[in-house]
């Protein structure tokens, strides 16, 4: 996989066979703590969008990308409605996002311009950290040319141009190293951030910790009765799902029931 890597026709269902046949070796260096470099040239295609998602499938069971496109296509929609004419009518940073939104992304249409709006919208209705999730730089940096220093430790997306909608591609980086820096589109960049805390062991973040969860739960549909990935605090009780995340799901639920009245 290692040779396969450095070519540029390599074949995806060959990839696939070869990453689900020497999974327990990827796990096994993941759990026994392997450094992130180390397992950017040792297991290459686990940071690509189709190794990633034989990992994430094996792992959970779940397909990674199809289960968050499906979930997009049910749901993505009603939430956006929702938060544009009933949070920002209640939440004046999520306004002040709709507002931003309608300038940034102009004419475009589409599914991946959507999942932008929705990712910027639940960052301001959660009023959490946008630059531990996108990390912006200069339209034409390569991967030499980012600082990782300013990279947050978590998986971030780092942006390739002034907004999500102007970038011209994206990058995925994973305790301050550049796991892939060439991702064609916004959607594979959310759904290889997303996997890398689970395909990596990594706890979200406190302050992306709504955020992740809200991801979790109704688009990548993990929704386990007990446990939680954020990182715990000191005397701080854990509470098995986020009453923030909860409320939102209660109030869109309530909304759309409302709505067929």
């Amino acid at each position: 996989m290692r040779s396969l890597s450095q070519t540029t026709d390599w074949n995806e269902e060959e990839v696939k066979v070869l990453m689900k046949s020497t999974y327990y070796s990827q796990r096994k260096d993941i759990n026994k703590g392997t450094d992130m470099k180390t397992l950017t040239e040792e297991w290459p295609f686990l940071f690509q969008e189709s190794g990633m998602e034989v990992h994430f499938k094996d792992l959970t069971g779940i397909p990674l990308k199809e289960t968050f496109l499906n979930s997009i296509d049910r749901k993505g929609s009603r939430l956006l409605n929702f938060m544009k004419n009933v949070c920002a009518t209640k939440n004046k940073r999520v306004l002040q996002t709709v507002t931003k939104l309608q300038v940034l992304r102009g004419q475009t249409n589409g599914c991946s311009e959507d999942v932008k709006d929705m990712i910027l919208l639940l960052l301001s209705y959660f009023d959490e950290k946008e630059e531990l999730l996108l990390h912006y730089v200069e339209e034409t940096s390569l991967a030499k040319d980012v600082e990782l220093e300013n990279l947050p430790v978590t998986p971030c997306i780092i942006v390739c141009g002034p907004s999500c909608y102007a970038a011209v591609r994206f990058m995925l980086s994973v305790d301050r190293q550049i796991a892939n820096d060439d991702i064609t589109t916004f959607i594979t960049a959310v759904c290889l951030m997303f996997g890398s805390y689970y395909c990596f062991n990594i706890h979200y973040p406190s302050e992306l910790a709504s955020v992740l969860e809200f991801l979790q739960r109704c688009f990548f549909v993990i929704n386990p009765e007990k446990g939680t990935k954020v990182a715990e605090k000191k005397n701080k009780k854990r509470v098995p799902v986020n009453p923030r995340v909860f409320t939102l799901i209660s109030d869109l639920s309530d909304h759309e029931w409302r709505e067929t009245l």
